[in-house]
Parts: C-alpha cells; structure tokens; sequence
C-alpha cells in the first residue's frame, strides 16, 4: 500500500499520543504525591526519596529502549510505530496499578514496597510507548517546517490531555469532612485513574492509525554504543539542550507539587486549584497557533531563551506581592505560564534539529538514542524534583493530613508560597541562561543544517 504523503491527519495523529500520555501523567503529576501523603499516611519526605530512587532507575530504561529501536530491523509498519500498537495494552493496565483503593489498608511497609514496585514497573512500561512516540516525529516527513508543525500539535495534545485532566479532576476527587474542608478520595481518584486510563487507550489507538513513517534509513543499521555516546559527548547542541530541558522539567514538575499543596492548603480553594492546573496547559493552546510564525520569524533559541527570562521575573513579582486572594494570584500566574508555554511548544522541534544537527556532524542518524537520552535528562529531572519536592516539605514542616481539613500553621503556609514562585523564577532564569549562551542552534545554523540534509538528499 502506497503511504500518502504528509497531511492534517498526520499532525492530528501525533497530538493524540500526547493527550493520551497526558491523561496519564497529567493525573500522575497532580494527584500521585498527595496520595501518596494523605491517603497512604506516608510522610512526604519518604514519598520523595521513593519517587527519587525509583525514577531513577527508569530513567535508564528511556535510553535502552531507543537504542533498541534505533538498531533492530525496520518492520512493515516502521521503525517506531509497532511499539505503540504492541505496549498501549500494559501502559495502561499497569497505570491503574498506581491508584489501587485497596492499597490504604496495607501496613506501612507493604506500602512502601507497592509505592516502589508500582512506579517501577509503571516506568519501565510506559518508556516502551513515549519513546518511540517521541522519535516518530522524525520519520514521519523530511521538512523542517513539517516538523515544526508536529511539535506544535503534540504540544497542544499535551496540553488537551493535561489541562483537561488538571481542570476536571480537582472538581471529582474531593469530598468535604464534617468540618466542610476538601479531602481527597481514594475511591473517586480511582475510578478518574481508569476513565483516563480508557481515554489514553483511545488516543494511542488514533495515533496508530492516522500516522506514518516514511523516512527510513539504514532499516539493518548497527551502530556501536560507545561510538554513539563518544560522538553525542562532543555535541554541544545535545548536551546544552539536554541540560535547558532538565531544568525547565525540573521547574515544571516542582511546580505541579506546589501547585497542588498552594491551592490545597494556602488558599483552601480546589476550583482555583483546577483553574490553575488549566492555566498550566491552556496557554500553550492560547499561543499553538502563533508559535511556528514566532519561531520562523525570530527563531526557536531566540525566542525561548528571552520568554522563559520574561517568565522567570513574572513569577519573581508573584512572590514579593504575596497574594492572599486565588482568583488575582490566578490572573497573574497565567501571564507568568505564558512565558514558559512557547518552550514547551517548541521542545520537539529543538529535539528534531539537534537530530539533523547530529546527522550533519556524524553522517548517522539516531533519533531513538537521542530522544531516549533527552528522555532520561527529564526524568533524571522529574526524579530530582520529587526529592526535592518531598524534602522542602519535609523541611518547612508539611503534616500529612490523613485525618483531613487543612491542619497546616500559617507558617508553613506562607512557606508553600515561597517554594511555589522562588523555585520557578530561579530555575526558569537559569534556563534562559542555557539558552542564550550555551545552545549552539540559532535561528542562521538550523537553516544551514536545514540545506545540507536537502544536499544529501537530492545526491
């Protein structure tokens, strides 16, 4: 059967492996911590030490999975899409693992065995389905600006499945105690951990079936790993974005963690808390259909490096005028969400030129490794930021709160503050630092790579 060429199916295709990952990590990264602290009763310092040593380990499975992609023979429907109709089933399946009701009634050790075992496995598996997700956008068109399209579209399914399930979710999973605070429940959480399981299952379905690959080379390719890793050492746009993705996940998972904590315990309020997760994700909607003229216009590294700058003093403002009312705080944190959204636009795109770059440097292709590596980078990140997260809450004096109601001082309130906007003005101004003077790939450079790979092409 002949493979038509590029099209809006393709783009619709591949945003829908994102929403459906983000029904998945979206719930994950909203909901998983707190649940851990207030329903299991573990303490959060514990939590995040778990969280920390179990990414960790996962972490690894993101660059043996692209490598394996990349060095095993092409099948008939591609190099990268036989993985996701094989692994959405245990993607999905082991995703309710996380939130089994039952788990409240084990002992403390038996938790902490099922926290660790169930995010393990729960890794390993869904590393089996993203990255080969990831590095599908790369065979799927040999246009830059198709590309570029394709980072938009999965930036926008990101943030449908994430923004939907951060919007919806804090509206379900409370309930009120006798003294009317919010409560997390266990059964509720539960039965939103399976529709979203239902509703990732659906999407990888149409990711399946409305995409194509049709740049495949070097279908029998082997390629030595440590020849790989001597050569991806030396590169400096790999390593510099490795590094800006790294921070940037590190702030927006640590943001997720205080994101929770601030609406649930300094301002009480679970619908700001779902209005703020929605922030979170709509403003990369707001900006999805300017981005690629942005981009062209000014160029990725131009224009990333100077919003996550404008970002970062936003949130530098959010924090010394000290906001007691959610609704003004929730007006201004969606300007600050502004500043980051357009680097979350353009992450896939970055990750692609560095792929071309790479090519151009070594005359190889290996956008399984390198996706994988950049992979394990955010998780080394998501890891870190629940250690830390975890930690600061140990360390400014957060009680889980199995018993319910809002039983925090107002000291260690006013420090859920601190953490939620000093965390992402430090780390958001370190990344724009990366940006500007460390990342090799400007607006002129991409165009060359750009043109040589054309050369190549048509020799």
């Amino acid at each position: 059967m002949a493979i038509p060429k590029f099209s809006w199916k393709d783009k619709i295709g591949y945003m829908f492996g994102d929403v459906g990952n983000c029904f998945l990590l979206g719930l994950m990264n909203a909901f998983l911590m707190i649940y851990y602290t207030n329903i299991l009763g573990l303490s959060a310092g514990l939590v995040g030490s778990l969280f920390f040593v179990s990414t960790m380990v996962d972490a690894f499975a993101d660059i043996l999975v692209g490598r394996i992609a990349d060095i095993t023979n092409v099948k008939k429907d591609g190099r990268f899409r036989p993985w996701i109709r094989v692994m959405k089933w245990p993607t999905c399946l082991t995703f309710l693992l996380l939130f089994l009701p039952v788990a409240k009634q084990f002992s403390d050790t038996l938790k902490t065995i099922y926290v660790i075992v169930t995010y393990i496995i729960f890794g390993l598996v869904f590393a089996c389905i993203n990255i080969p997700y990831g590095s599908l956008s790369s065979t799927m068109s040999a246009d830059s600006q198709d590309k570029a399209s394709l980072s938009v579209y999965r930036s926008v399914g990101s943030a449908v499945g994430a923004g939907g399930t951060g919007f919806a979710l804090p509206l379900i999973v409370y309930t009120e105690n006798a003294a009317g605070h919010k409560i997390l429940s266990e059964q509720r959480l539960f039965w939103c951990a399976l529709a979203c399981a239902i509703l990732a299952l659906i999407a990888y379905n149409i990711l399946y079936y409305f995409t194509y690959e049709r740049i495949v080379s070097n279908p029998r390719q082997k390629i030595k790993l440590n020849d790989s890793l001597r050569a991806m050492a030396k590169d400096r746009s790999l390593l510099s974005l490795i590094v800006a993705d790294i921070i940037v996940t590190t702030c927006t998972s640590l943001s997720g963690i205080t994101t929770t904590y601030l609406f649930n315990d300094y301002f009480n309020n679970n619908h700001a808390l779902s209005i703020a997760l929605l922030f979170t994700y709509g403003t990369t909607i707001v900006l999805a259909p300017f981005a690629k003229w942005i981009t062209v216009k000014l160029g990725k590294k131009e224009m990333c490096a100077s919003s996550l700058f404008i970002a970062s003093i936003l949130y530098l403002i959010l924090y010394f005028l000290h906001i007691h009312n959610p609704w003004i705080y929730l007006m201004l944190l969606f300007i600050a969400t502004l500043g980051t959204a357009i680097f979350s636009l353009m992450i896939w795109a970055f990750i692609n030129d560095v792929n071309d770059n790479h090519q151009v440097m070594t005359g190889i292709r290996e956008d399984g490794t390198i996706y994988g590596i950049n992979f394990f980078g955010r998780k080394i990140a998501q890891a870190v930021a629940n250690g830390i997260g975890g930690a600061l809450l140990s360390l400014i004096g957060y009680r889980s709160s199995t018993v319910g109601g809002r039983i925090q001082t107002t000291d260690v309130m006013n420090h859920i503050y601190l953490l939620a906007n000093l965390i992402p003005a430090f780390l958001l101004f370190l990344a724009a630092i990366v940006l500007a003077f460390w990342y090799p790939l400007n607006k002129g450079r991409v165009l060359d790579v750009t043109k040589h790979l054309k050369r190549l092409k048509s020799n």
